[in-house]
């Protein structure tokens, strides 16, 4: 009968200064994996929530006290001797300056700096190695919070589309839906509203997914896919995962175990509020949205009634980032 590892359950900070900057740690001699770099954090003792116990571990390991977590991913790694169930938080903002109170070096650094080696190894500035299960949180980590989905209809209102994308990109968007499922024009016109639109969104170094109710030969063109519940079953199914970033619509724990199956870089969760789109559904509540979110396993965007005003509160429950239609993505904003 094989062994069975143990499982630990810990909560690990991602600490972030005003300049983005992520703080590392460096494991002390004495400890499993000494002298590769980690994020902060530690076990979750017995009746903790997952926010008491990294306020805690950051105190006694850095002596800063965290007034700012945001709930974000629960992560399992598998090492060769334990099996860990990483709670990522991050944190944005404290009250003391960050020590090494257990003698571990410590360094702020750029995540963008971070990269990923050929054996899925997160590889820090002049060569410091991080531990394994970092690779995935540095990854997701380049996902932005706001995620724009295309409401265009038909042909006469490309140019008003277009022009508020533009606005959009502008302030700062860099992730966009393709997804025109009542389009009212020629497929030729739908083909050629998608190609404008890949080619805003590049000329701003922004990412633009197709929905996966468009033509499969359109995917090649985007920088990734979306795949709505129901075509991310038949794709699992038929072992046809798509190339580039990868998104999957999501209502239940059904949905999201096939996001799982099939490794999707993100999810899109909802509806959480009333949304004209579904006035007959009961939405999912910030509530529902928490509890599900914490099973993905993956960074989770929340949709339905979203805009600027709500990114806080999908933050606090959970979510990565805000999906929207309709809603201003930006303060001020008109929709």
């Amino acid at each position: 009968m094989p062994d069975i590892k143990p499982h630990i359950r810990v909560a690990a900070g991602l600490i972030f200064d005003a300049r983005g900057r992520l703080l590392l740690g460096q494991r002390p001699d004495g400890k499993a994996w000494p002298g590769w770099w980690e994020f902060p954090g530690g076990k979750i003792e017995a009746g903790e929530s997952v926010e008491q116990a990294l306020v805690r571990e950051l105190d006694e390991e850095l002596g800063i006290r965290a007034t700012q977590v945001y709930p974000w991913v629960v992560y399992v790694h598998e090492y060769p001797k334990t099996v860990v169930e990483l709670s990522f938080c991050q944190v944005t903002a404290w009250l003391g300056e960050p020590t090494g109170r257990e003698n571990q070096a410590l360094d702020w650094v750029d995540p963008t700096q971070i990269r990923i080696d050929e054996s899925d190894h997160p590889i820090g500035p002049g060569g410091a190695s991080l531990l394994p299960a970092a690779t995935a949180p540095l990854r997701w980590l380049r996902l932005p919070v706001r995620y724009r989905l295309s409401q265009i209809q038909g042909p006469e209102q490309i140019d008003t589309w277009l022009a508020r994308l533009r606005n959009e990109l502008l302030r700062g968007l860099r992730l966009v839906q393709f997804r025109e499922p009542a389009w009212s024009g020629e497929p030729a016109q739908l083909h050629a509203a998608f190609q404008a639109t890949v080619a805003l969104c590049r000329q701003y170094d922004a990412r633009c997914l197709i929905n996966s109710l468009h033509p499969h030969a359109w995917w090649s063109e985007a920088d990734g896919v979306h795949l709505r519940a129901t075509d991310a079953r038949h794709v699992l199914q038929q072992d046809l995962r798509p190339p580039g970033w990868l998104g999957v619509s999501a209502h239940n724990a059904a949905d999201l175990e096939c996001a799982a199956e099939l490794n999707a870089d993100f999810v899109v969760l909802g509806h959480v509020l009333d949304t004209p789109s579904h006035p007959a559904v009961p939405p999912l509540g910030w509530a529902g949205f928490r509890q599900l979110a914490a099973s993905a396993g993956r960074p989770v965007f929340a949709l339905g009634g979203q805009s600027a005003d709500t990114l806080d509160t999908a933050r606090q429950h959970g979510g990565h980032g805000i999906a929207a239609l309709r809603g201003p993505l930006f303060p001020c904003q008109t929709p």
